[in-house]
């Protein structure tokens, strides 16, 4: 099983915002020329060997950031450094495994870090899988909610120290974690995260983007009651045209293969939200946002619902196998 380097959206449902009649432009001069340089700045980004994962690598890059790229698939990742590093001129880009779907890897991959003694300023919670066939990763979990959710919960959970201790009064760290409008049709039964009920590739999928999007907002909530000098954001990609459709209808690959150009995003494009969650000054400080096209939108109603919040939290503690911090009182 491969996690591949982006989370697309699916197709537009109700309630989720409207995709503009047309696209900004996007290109290296607009990057640089939009955003602040970042240099001596640190950023992880999931899934960053290709899609949107590795257009957000590559921009964050060109501004100067040393980038970490994680991910699962080791000859895929050597090609994503050296053409990073190629186009941007930035030497500082290098991969460590890390496969979302064992907690043991991501484990060995937070002490590897770890064991470099960088800082860390931004996390770019960006890979996951779409609409597989009914499987489970190496730990037993539904791959969809064990992939896309548990394995950046635990991930955001080792570094959270690092990134605390990277942020500063006016130089916030960044927690940006890279849901979809799916997550808008999402339904989350706490006693049956695993789908066991009855499997449905695109509900399992809209559960995990749902779940992303309720722990990125409690995880603003106890950042903010600690005072923490790190904020936490969801960043909305929109319809990009990436490789995650390959598990969908036939019907629905051939339309993206007609009218993908019109339709779609590119992954540059997609990728903008996430960089503009990753470095905009207009967000520094700022947490707790849903963002999509750079823009504040509203998540589902039921992902502000404090109670909802900290049940999850407890659960996927539990599930992951870490301590409910949210119980301490450094956490408020």
């Amino acid at each position: 099983m491969e996690v591949l380097g982006t989370t697309a959206a699916g197709p537009r449902l109700p309630g989720a915002p409207r995709p503009p009649l047309r696209r900004p432009s996007f290109s290296p001069t607009r990057v640089l020329c939009l955003f602040p340089p970042q240099p001596g700045r640190v950023a992880i980004v999931t899934g960053g060997t290709e899609g949107i994962g590795f257009a957000t690598a590559k921009h964050l890059a060109r501004l100067g950031m040393h980038v970490i790229i994680a991910g699962n698939n080791d000859s895929k990742a050597r090609e994503a450094v050296r053409k990073i590093r190629e186009e941007t001129l930035n030497d500082k880009v290098e991969f460590l495994y890390c496969d979302l779907a064992s907690m043991k890897s991501i484990r060995q991959f937070v002490q590897k870090f770890k064991m470099k003694k960088i800082p860390l300023h931004v996390l770019v919670n960006n890979a996951g899988v779409m609409m597989v066939p009914q499987r489970e990763t190496e730990d037993g979990f539904e791959e969809h909610f064990g992939v896309n959710y548990l394995g950046h919960f635990l991930l955001t959970h080792l570094l959270l120290d690092d990134l605390q201790a990277s942020g500063s009064p006016g130089r916030s760290s960044r927690v940006v974690t890279v849901s979809s409008a799916t997550h808008y049709v999402g339904e989350l039964d706490l006693d049956d995260l695993q789908s066991s009920g009855g499997y449905s590739p695109h509900g399992a999928y809209a559960r995990s983007k749902l779940a992303l999007v309720l722990f990125s907002h409690r995880l603003q909530a106890l950042l903010a009651a600690k005072g923490s000098p790190v904020t936490a954001n969801v960043a909305d990609p929109g319809v990009v045209n990436t490789d995650l459709y390959r598990h969908v209808f036939w019907g629905t690959r051939l339309l993206k293969k007609l009218f993908g150009w019109w339709f779609f995003k590119t992954p540059d494009e997609g990728a903008w939200t996430s960089v503009y969650a990753a470095v905009s000054p207009a967000l520094e400080g700022v947490g707790g946002r849903y963002l999509y096209n750079e823009k504040e939108a509203k998540s589902l109603a039921i992902t502000y619902d404090p109670k909802l919040q900290r049940q999850l939290w407890a659960r996927s503690c539990q599930m992951t196998g870490i301590a409910d911090m949210s119980r301490d009182t450094l956490w408020g």
